[in-house]
């Protein structure tokens, strides 16, 4: 009776082993495809890779013929409306005379940033009203070869020290702004009005390293400007105490 029973038991733990070979080999082929097979990578955003100056180039070309609303470019530039709006606005300020009013734009966009606005949109009586598409037409086609030419050297990078000093961008850009709207003598806003229109540029093409540096920059200024006007004013008190 033992002889017997050793012997069964033994075939049927054989055949067990057999059974279970191909079930392994089975797990292992399918493993072994599941891991070479490429992963679906991501469609990447259409609106994100294009330039900025492409952009401002095909809005150049489609701007309506005779005049053109605030509504019209912020739906036109949708997600990108905050960084296009605050270069045109910054380019605008350059120029004397009107950087006051340009100045006082900038304000708007800057806080919605602050607000956390995914798209600048402005008052009904400011965005409905419109505007002259020939000085628009004018400064595009100045600044799309510039542009160009900075696009050279301004391009994605340093991904993640964009996304860190992204939410920095409106509140520098509403202290610099301060200054624009406030110059006491003529010229002064530049300086600050190009430091706007480097910060809208990097925040356009998400260049991390040109922001960063472009809003230490910033700092620097406001933290001058401080100090310079904080001096006006002492000097101001001191002439009347006279």
């Amino acid at each position: 009776m033992r002889s017997e029973i050793v012997p069964d038991v033994a075939v049927a733990n054989r055949a067990t082993h057999l059974n279970s070979v191909p079930l392994i080999n089975t797990r292992w082929i399918a493993r072994c495809r599941r891991l070479l097979r490429p992963e679906p990578q991501p469609t990447p955003d259409a609106s994100a890779a294009v330039h900025t100056s492409v952009l401002l180039q095909r809005l150049h070309d489609s701007l309506p013929t005779d005049h053109f609303t605030l509504d019209w470019l912020t739906e036109s530039l949708q997600k990108r409306s905050f960084g296009m709006i605050m270069l045109l606005l910054a380019v605008v300020a350059i120029a004397p005379g009107i950087s006051i009013v340009a100045g006082l734009l900038l304000l708007i966009p800057a806080y919605q940033m602050i607000a956390g606005r995914s798209a600048a949109t402005f008052p009904r009586l400011i965005s409905a009203r419109p505007l002259p598409t020939r000085h628009l037409a004018a400064l595009m086609q100045r600044a799309v070869p510039v542009l160009r030419y900075l696009e050279t050297i301004v391009h994605p990078r340093w991904a993640r020290a964009f996304v860190a000093v992204r939410p920095m961008v409106g509140v520098v850009i509403a202290l610099l702004d301060a200054f624009v709207v406030l110059a006491p003598i003529p010229l002064t806003q530049v300086l600050p009005a190009l430091v706007i229109a480097l910060i809208a540029l990097a925040y356009l093409e998400e260049d991390g390293l040109l922001l960063s540096l472009a809003l230490l920059v910033a700092l620097v200024l406001v933290a001058a400007g401080s100090v310079a006007a904080w001096e006006l004013v002492r000097g101001a008190k001191w002439i009347s105490t006279l």
